[in-house]
């Protein structure tokens, strides 16, 4: 796909970046070249390829479901400015 100086002056607008006049035409070759990629990535053959969540096996380590700290609630709410039955009171901010 080839990206013409409109094209490219537009894009950048929008997404507000700085664009030199002299590093305009490099910049529409890099983005047509990402742009031919995608477009050969977006033809690559798929059949039989099951959608993966990470492309190493992982697996979630288990352990026992036991309470490893102390309850702390208590304490740390004393730190609070301002607290009522057990919560935290925090200023109103829409009015």
């Amino acid at each position: 796909m080839s990206i013409d100086a409109a094209t490219l002056a537009r894009i950048a607008r929008l997404a507000r970046l700085p664009l030199p006049a002299q590093d305009a035409a490099q910049t529409a070759v890099d983005l047509s070249r990402v742009l031919d990629l995608a477009g050969q990535l977006a033809n690559a053959p798929l059949d039989g390829v099951a959608p993966m969540a990470h492309p190493h096996a992982q697996t979630l380590a288990w352990r026992a479901d036991a309470v490893t700290e102390n309850d702390r609630a208590d304490a740390l709410l004393a730190l609070a400015p301002d607290a009522r039955s057990g919560l935290y009171a925090v200023p109103k901010v829409i009015g």
